[in-house]
This record gives C-alpha cells, structure tokens and sequence, in this order.
C-alpha cells in the first residue's frame, strides 16, 4: 500500500449513482482513502443503492441512500427529473452540512447529479470522475462547477467539458491489484484438470443476455476444436445450462459458471480474453496485461463502449468487433488466427500492459488534495 500525505484532504464524500460501473470504482476510492486515514461517507443513488450499501458495509464504509434523478428522455420524465432533483439536492445538502467533507468527488450518471449540485451550493470543492473514454453527458454539464474532471481514459470528447481533465485511470478493487499470480497456479485454483500449456480463453459479458458469447462464440468454438484449446466461460446468471448445452460437442476442455467473486485468477490464466468493453472491464485487462477481443455494447449510452474499445484498439492492445458483426466465421477466423500466431497475442499483451494504470484510486487522492489545498 502507498502512504499518501493528505494535509489537505481528510473527509470525503462520493457519490456513486447507478450501475456497477459507476459504484465499484466509488467503493475502490473510498477503501484506499479509507486505509490512509480519511473519513468517507457513500451518497448512492438509483435501483442498486440498497444493495450497493450492504456492500458497502462490509468494507466498514458507511453510506447515505438518496433519491435519484434518472435521465430524462421524455416530457414525463422530465418532470419526474426536476422533483427527484429538489428532492436529492435537499437531502444531500443537509448530510454534508453534517458530515463537512473537505472534497465530493462524483463518479457519473444523472442519478447523482443533485448530490453534486448539492455539495457545490455548499461551498465543497467538486470533483468529477468518468469511466469512460467518452466522457457522459451528466459529468459534461456538472463540469462548468468542477474543480477537474478524472478520466480513465484519453478522452475523446474533451472539447465538451468545462473543467481541467486530468488522466488518472479507472479505480480497480484492491483485490484485483495484489501479488500477480501465475497461470499455472491461476489455473490450479479454477480446474486442476486445465493446462498452464494450453491457450486458454476467457469469455465473459452474457449476463445482459448476449447471444454473441453465450451461443455464436461456443458454436464457432466447437467447429473449431482444437486440443490446444481450453475455455474459461462466465455465461451470466441464468445462462450456465444452455452454455453448457452449447459446448456439448466440444472436444477441448471447458469450464463453465454463471459468474465468479474472485476474478483475479480468471484473469490471470486467460491468453486472450472475449468480452464487453465497458469502463471497469478493459481497465482490468489493462492491468493484468492481456490480449482481448472487445465487442462494444451496441445500445450503451452515447456508444461509449465502441470509444473504449477503439482505445485499446488504436494501441494494439485488442481487436474490437461490432456486435453485429461478431458472427460465427468471424469468431472461429480470430480465434484460429490466435492459435496459428501466439505471439500476436504476446504482444498485445504487453501493449495493454503498457496503458495500465493500476495506481488510480491513489492518483485521484493525491490529485483532489493538491488542488483543494491550492
């Protein structure tokens, strides 16, 4: 663990709205800050934040659930938008006038949006956080009252935003950042019955229902049918039996869950690994230095999913294929091409290596300390 001075920065609130992706990142901060000393306190925000805060807990993080302000994408909503605005930015001012933080950091969505506004209306430096190579529209409107605006990537749309950008990466769990393992012990610990000699894939990204991982990528698989191969498959909840059925016929070895709470020594036996290129997932692969085949998410927000993955496309760090075009040729030629050249995925490898920044929880903090302190 570093050892951060932060004089300036000793009480921290962060508000995490929404999704995982928004969340996790948040709770990463909040431990590390957490584990230098700092008291933080969680604003969580939308359909998660009860959830979101046992989870929390059992990091002794303690939170505060607020009303949400979802996006409006019609008149409707947006009436709905501007009540559960008061709403949160009453309740929000009337927790940091108890907690009086020195700094709020905002990772994201509209559903932390009055929180935000809440904290700047109190005189709190704000600071915002994005995930995602395209920086959202809810941090590019909070950003004309931000302090600095962190990126876990180079953005692609800087232009729009109000504040200083400053690179710092994507928050990542701390159990995902300790001593690497190899993949012979990586494997041990899944299926003893797997090779450390074999290529092996990690295939994940079917728990929003994808048929592209969970039926085309096991049927090309099976075409294919190499020996040299072996399959790590998280099908999602839900979707383990008729991944199972999918890879019947497959002579290579296979295993298969509907999902696992340790990643990392799934991460650590993969070669090459066949995901979603959300935030947080080609952040991890960045910093376990592996080669990936990233099919965006077709309907994520502002396609901000195709920005990440062309990110690491541009680097030489992934291939990138659109969902749909992520046909049953198109995956059984990759993975062929894999097989036929593994120094091609050696080497994108060592080119995600290269754009990792594990450190980011600790750059954020040093980063919001030096500013408040200016």
């Amino acid at each position: 663990m570093q050892n951060l001075k932060l004089e300036n920065l000793k009480r921290l609130v962060i508000t995490c709205g929404g999704t995982g992706g928004h969340f996790y990142p948040g709770l990463s901060i909040a431990r590390t800050f957490k584990e230098q000393g700092g008291s933080v306190l969680l604003f969580l925000a939308g359909k998660n934040s009860v959830s979101q805060a046992e989870t929390a807990k059992k990091y002794g993080i303690d939170s505060v659930i607020m009303d949400a302000a979802p996006r409006p994408s019609n008149p409707v909503q947006v009436l709905k938008f501007f009540k559960s605005l008061f709403s949160g930015f009453m309740s929000a001012r009337r927790e940091l006038k108890k907690f009086k933080p020195d700094a709020f950091l905002g990772m994201g969505s509209f559903a932390s949006t009055p929180s935000a506004l809440a904290a700047k209306s109190c005189g709190v430096p704000l600071f915002l956080h994005d995930g995602n190579a395209r920086i959202g529209k809810a941090n590019r409107i909070l950003s004309r009252f931000a302090k600095a605006v962190f990126m876990g990537f180079p953005s692609v749309n800087k232009g729009a935003v109000k504040a200083p950008l400053i690179l710092t990466g994507m928050p990542a769990r701390p159990e995902l950042l300790g001593k690497a393992l190899s993949k012979a012990e990586a494997l041990a610990s899944i299926d003893p019955a797997f090779s450390a000699d074999k290529m092996t894939l990690l295939v994940f990204g079917g728990s929003q229902g994808a048929e592209v991982f969970n039926k085309v990528l096991p049927e090309a698989l099976c075409s294919i049918n190499k020996d040299n191969l072996q399959v790590l498959h998280l099908s999602g909840p839900g979707k383990l039996e008729s991944v199972k059925e999918a890879y019947s016929k497959a002579s290579f070895k296979v295993y298969a869950a509907e999902k696992t709470d340790d990643m990392r020594p799934f991460y650590s036996a993969a070669d090459i690994i066949i995901c979603r290129s959300g935030g947080s997932s080609v952040s991890e692969i960045l910093n376990f230095g592996k080669a990936s085949i990233l099919i965006p998410y077709p309907y994520a927000a502002e396609l901000h999913q195709d920005d990440n993955a062309e990110y690491l496309r541009s680097n030489g760090a992934a291939v990138m294929v659109k969902n749909s075009e992520f046909t049953k040729e198109k995956a059984s030629s990759l993975i062929l091409d894999f097989l036929a050249n593994p120094d091609s995925f050696k080497e994108a490898g060592k080119q995600a290596l290269q754009l990792a920044m594990p450190d980011a929880s600790y750059r954020i903090l040093s980063e919001m300390n030096v500013l408040i302190g200016e």
